[in-house]
């Protein structure tokens, strides 16, 4: 399977509170950031929710935006709100307050179930501006990861990407953290399966060793990691953007394998040794943001 079809690169995934509007000005002006996710969950006070809701709106007035480059993979820069759980009243009324706005490309739904993403495709479908608004799903619990299959169908192909929630997984697990993160093993590696099964991204954990977590990331398949501040944000592309190396190496394969099949040969090898033909082409893809 090809890589994604997405409209976002988003290797480099960053929180800004949506109760902070100077935080929220700054993000947005950042041009190294592939995806901006405004947040009215987790980062804002419960008393501050109707705050947030109107700072999030006003920012998300104030977006420019550009149009997609000609032969581009990628969209320069993605708009995303994390809700609240549309399962409560709280997640209902931030998506009435987000949706007339035809800047949201996209919805990070936290907890995510096929109940509440169902929720937001039909909200989406009711009322939003912009009627292409996409879901990144947010798998923070034992039965949201058994439940994968289920929520990505429930999408109906609105869902491009999964994130991994490590900290609220570990609480529903009882996991011990540890540095070595082998408590997130199987998880991880069971988002990176679920979203390469699917066409979709895989946007991995925050923790604080974030350059050996990037590498980590990087050697498990995942296409992004998540970031909460501006000084996380080089470490990120740079792991996560191919090499030069790695894209000489991969141009030559392919030319390589285009020349073989032009000559009706399959099988070749590339200084001395079978080339993986679609590892080069999803390290082209990626080059080509």
């Amino acid at each position: 399977m090809s890589l994604p079809a997405a409209r976002f690169r988003r290797a480099a995934v960053m929180y800004i509170p949506g109760s902070d509007a100077r935080k929220v000005a700054k993000a947005l002006a950042l041009p190294a950031v592939d995806t901006r996710v405004l947040d009215l969950e987790d980062s804002v006070a419960l008393h501050r929710k109707d705050d947030a809701r109107e700072t999030v709106f006003r920012a998300l007035e104030s977006v420019a935006r550009p149009p997609p480059v000609t032969g581009a993979a990628f969209r320069p820069q993605e708009t995303c709100v994390r809700i609240n759980s549309p399962s409560t009243p709280i997640g209902l009324r931030d998506l009435s307050a987000i949706l007339p706005s035809a800047a949201v490309d996209s919805i990070m739904v936290p907890k995510a179930t096929p109940s509440c993403i169902e929720t937001v495709c039909a909200k989406i479908a009711q009322s939003a501006a912009n009627k292409d608004i996409k879901i990144l799903a947010a798998i923070e619990s034992a039965r949201g990861m058994l439940d994968i299959p289920k929520i990505i169908a429930a999408g109906d192909g609105r869902v491009e990407a999964l994130v991994f929630a490590a900290e609220d997984y570990a609480a529903d697990l009882g996991l011990i953290r540890t540095s070595s993160r082998l408590e997130m093993l199987l998880a991880r590696q069971t988002v990176v399966m679920h979203a390469v099964a699917n066409g979709l991204q895989a946007i991995d954990l925050n923790q604080d060793v974030l350059l050996e977590e990037c590498r980590e990331g990087r050697t498990f398949g995942f296409t992004g990691k998540q970031a909460i501040h501006p000084n996380q944000i080089e470490n990120i592309q740079s792991t996560f953007t191919p090499t030069d190396k790695e894209i000489e190496y991969a141009a030559r394969i392919v030319d390589a394998a285009r020349e073989h099949s032009n000559r009706g040969v399959g099988a070749f090898d590339l200084d001395g040794k079978v080339p993986v033909i679609l590892w080069a082409r999803r390290i082209l893809e990626k080059a080509n943001k």
